[in-house]
């Protein structure tokens, strides 16, 4: 594995740490990124820490009362301790908050491998839907090697964080076949058959804060922010993929309305 390959535990770890100092108004974007019109992810949410409405990972919206994130951005807090912000692509301009019934990540969750990190919010009220908040609907299909996709959130754009526009950000990447994914990274053991890979070019990327935000392609969200070489270095990103654990998705949301 190469020298470079950071501990996705200090990803996290620095995410949180970037959020709590440096608060909502000094939001951090995705490296190598640009500003998203207006309307462009209605589906997109931001999770906040109730305590103080700072934010600290993404999420997307694939039902009125569903979330989908990266277990690594839950599995240690509380339903109490997160707000879901709907409705608005700027963080100083409040969008509608909702609270969390449940917290279910999945059982395979590996804290150190980041090996199936995906998870879902149940909220405990109804999202109202209108023209900044849509549900977006999970793949039905894999993709091919160097399709386009579009990675939106609210990361840092650089590796040691720094503040900014609280605007969403979006970056347009190709997605990485997991066998040429496996080879770009040397093997790394962080890489999962439940992961999906995009690259670009070095200087473009995912990075603190983007964690459990949306991949999309075609319409159906195709990756979960999971983990990077932070940020950008010249790496694929690595993302959970909705559709190989839409099994584990659909019995999720599916068991809890028995």
């Amino acid at each position: 594995m190469k020298s470079s390959v950071l501990n996705s535990c200090v990803l996290i770890t620095l995410a949180i740490v970037t959020a709590k100092t440096s608060g909502a108004s000094q939001s951090q974007k995705i490296v190598g990124g640009s500003t998203a019109e207006e309307g462009l992810a209605p589906y997109q949410v931001s999770l906040q820490y109730s305590w103080d409405n700072d934010h600290f990972c993404g999420g997307a919206i694939i039902d009125a009362e569903w979330i989908l994130t990266a277990a690594h951005c839950v599995a240690f807090l509380k339903p109490q301790d997160i707000i879901v912000e709907t409705g608005t692509q700027n963080l100083m301009k409040p969008g509608v908050h909702y609270n969390i019934e449940h917290i279910y990540t999945h059982r395979g969750y590996h804290v150190t491998l980041v090996h199936n990190d995906i998870a879902l919010l149940h909220l405990n009220s109804t999202i109202v839907m209108n023209e900044k908040t849509q549900v977006i609907p999970l793949p039905v299909q894999p993709m091919k090697d160097g399709d386009d996709v579009l990675l939106t959130g609210w990361g840092a754009d650089t590796s040691a964080g720094g503040g900014g526009p609280p605007k969403l950000k979006k970056l347009n990447l190709k997605y990485v076949e997991y066998e040429r994914c496996k080879d770009m990274l040397d093997n790394d053991p962080r890489l999962h058959e439940g992961n999906i890979c995009t690259f670009t070019r070095e200087g473009e990327g995912a990075c603190y804060g983007d964690s459990g935000g949306p991949l999309v392609n075609n319409g159906h969200v195709v990756g979960i922010v999971s983990w990077a070489n932070p940020c950008a270095l010249g790496y694929p990103d690595a993302y959970s993929s909705p559709y190989f654990y839409s099994d584990w998705i659909h019995q999720t949301m599916r068991g809890n309305n028995k």
